[in-house]
């Protein structure tokens, strides 16, 4: 985790007498990292920003759900314009990261929905699903419906406060469905909530120059002078952060003899 980074936090509750669990999250310093990252890269999402915002909380929210041992990412691809939002929480690490991709992406011909999530020592579990519309939050419950097969649904209460309320076990989800921001934002007069978790949340990714070495070190015993293109240099962008590694012709050659020695 960055030393600078800001520390939020995830609070998950559970409601009595409506069997739902509650999570919410205050995402200003998650933003303001956010916001820091791109400056430091360099990196402009323009029309792009506000939805990745949304993936991360959505993500964020819906991995405070699930066992400290998992991590989970999402890539949201859709078709117009053709863009590809990317996000991934790991919970032990209590770290999230994401960006968007939006030149030379693929059309499929719909929106998409990528989900994985990976526990140490347990089986990996991907599913696809297709959604409809721009709304991030829209789309995420639909994968909450299609592939988690249980009702959740997103309420933004204010910019950088969001909820997510999803049914447990004999849930009334007839109260679930019929929920609007009034009646959220008011949840905590209504019914019992009772604490069940926090946790810590950061936005960071752990990308570091000698792991992109290490990422390049087989093209570089393949192919060292394909991979450079006759220069001295390459410029590798993280495909989890969208940071933008410079990397010399001198320090894989250093890295490669090291692996060899």
């Amino acid at each position: 985790m960055p030393e600078d980074a800001t520390r939020g936090e995830i609070r998950t509750y559970f409601a009595r007498g409506k069997n739902a669990l509650v999570a919410r999250g205050d995402f200003g310093p998650l933003y303001a990292d956010l916001v820091l990252h791109e400056a430091d890269w360099e990196i402009s999402y323009g029309a792009h920003e506000e939805p990745l915002r949304d993936l991360l909380a959505a993500l964020a929210l819906y991995a405070a759900s699930r066992p400290l041992t998992e991590t989970s990412a999402w890539t949201l691809h859709f078709e117009d314009p053709p863009a590809n939002l990317f996000a991934v929480a790991d919970n032990a690490a209590g770290r999230i990261t994401g960006t968007a991709f939006f030149e030379d992406v693929k059309v499929s011909g719909q929106n998409l929905f990528h989900a994985a999530r990976a526990a140490a020592g347990g089986p990996d579990r991907r599913s696809v699903t297709a959604f409809e519309g721009g709304d991030v939050f829209a789309a995420a419950e639909v994968f909450h419906l299609q592939s988690e097969q249980r009702l959740a649904r997103y309420f933004r209460l204010a910019p950088e406060d969001i909820v997510m309320v999803q049914s447990q076990p004999d849930c009334d989800e007839e109260w679930l469905r019929g929920l609007d921001t009034g009646a959220v934002a008011t949840l905590d007069r209504e019914l019992e909530l009772v604490l069940l978790e926090r946790r810590p949340l950061v936005f960071g990714c752990g990308c570091t120059h000698e792991r992109m070495l290490d990422v390049l070190l087989p093209v570089m015993r393949s192919d060292p002078d394909g991979l450079f293109g006759g220069g001295e240099t390459v410029r590798m962008r993280c495909p989890r952060c969208g940071a933008r590694h410079k990397i010399t012709r001198e320090a894989m050659e250093a890295r490669l003899a090291a692996a060899k020695s």
